[in-house]
This record gives C-alpha cells, sequence and structure tokens, in this order.
C-alpha cells in the first residue's frame, strides 16, 4: 500500500467494523465509499457508513467563531488552533477480507489493528470485490445508527461506476437484493428507488 494515499487510522475496532481517524479535517470519504485497512497481513474491505466532525474534548463544547469572518476559510486562519482541536472520524462496515489471493466476503477472524492505515479503495479493487455480491447479505443484515437501505444504495451506486456498464451492474444487484428481501418488499422497494437516483 502507498502510504502517500492513507487518509486515516483505526482508532476503534470489532470484528464487524472499524472507526477512524481522519488526518485532515473535514476530509472523510463519501456515503457508500470502500476503504481497506489490515491486520496480520490479510487487508479488510469496509464500506463507510458514518461520518462526522467533533470536538476532540468532550467537555469543551464548540461554538461559533465566525460572526466577522468573510468565509469559512477566515475562520480556521484567525484560529490556527482549530485544527487540533477538532476531529473528523468515520465508521466502516467490515464486508470482507483477503487471505493470499482470495477475496472472502464474511467477517475476518481478527478485528483491524489499532493504528492500522486506512486507504480508499481504487476503483479497480471495487470492481474486483464486486465481482460476486455475496457481502450484501452483511449490508442487509446489519444494524446501524442510520438506515442501512441508504448505504447499500450508495455503495452500489458508487461500486456501479468501476464497472463497464453501470446499469448491468445495478440491475444484478437489484436482483440479488430482491432474493435476499424476498419477505420485506418494502424495504426492497426502497432500495430499488435509491439505487435510480
Amino acid at each position: 500500500m502507498d502510504l502517500k494515499q492513507k487518509i486515516a487510522e483505526v482508532v476503534e475496532t470489532s470484528n464487524a467494523e472499524f472507526t477512524a481517524q481522519c488526518y485532515e479535517l473535514d476530509e472523510a470519504p463519501a456515503l457508500g465509499s470502500m476503504v481497506k485497512t489490515k491486520n496480520k497481513g490479510c487487508e479488510i474491505y469496509a464500506i463507510l457508513y458514518s461520518s462526522s466532525t467533533h470536538g476532540m474534548d468532550p467537555n469543551r463544547r464548540i461554538i461559533a467563531r465566525g460572526q466577522n469572518a468573510g468565509s469559512e476559510a477566515d475562520i480556521y486562519r484567525a484560529n490556527p488552533q482549530l485544527s487540533k482541536l477538532l476531529s473528523t472520524d468515520f465508521k466502516a462496515l467490515i464486508v470482507g477480507y483477503s487471505q493470499g489471493k482470495a477475496v472472502l466476503q464474511f467477517l475476518p477472524p481478527s478485528p483491524a489493528s489499532i493504528y492500522a492505515f486506512v486507504y480508499p479503495c481504487d476503483m479497480n479493487e471495487v470492481r474486483e470485490f464486486t465481482q460476486s455480491l455475496n457481502f450484501l447479505s452483511l449490508l442487509t443484515d446489519a444494524r446501524l445508527p442510520l438506515s442501512p437501505d441508504e448505504v447499500i444504495a450508495a455503495f452500489l451506486r458508487y461500486a456501479s461506476l468501476s464497472h463497464p456498464s453501470p446499469h448491468d451492474f445495478l440491475v444484478k444487484a437489484g436482483k440479488e437484493i430482491a432474493w435476499l428481501l424476498s419477505n420485506d418488499i418494502r424495504r426492497l422497494d426502497s432500495i430499488l428507488k435509491r439505487l435510480q437516483g
């Protein structure tokens, strides 16, 4: 992995997900993006489901500072300490890992390492990972603090751009989701509508 491309470090981890702290404020990848990290020589693939920017000290509330500023950039120029007092984090749901040359679409035996570097996956990696759609069951069954349907649709729209025919990929993914959610037509309809957006 190219160290220049690392965007964050794992600061909280489990077998199912991890939280990463970004090196740059407000620079978390987009909802539904695929990222990777590692543990014990295997790469762990995950889909970003939430990001936030907050104060590093939970006892100090962030206050407005821009009343007399001409732009948001002026606020940071006038208060250079803000970059050390604020943090952007993101949470990512693990959807698979590599073992040797094999990519496995289920949870890894061990969580990502604390302080492991996090990298964005390039579109070739996304295309290779999504040749199989077995990971979709991890997404449809996920218990997230926001609607997993939003994350599923965002990821599939993003992943479709890595395929020669985005439309064909979305049709294939839609059929897989229809099979997984055959007993929940309302939820299936919600996801399929989001895939069009």
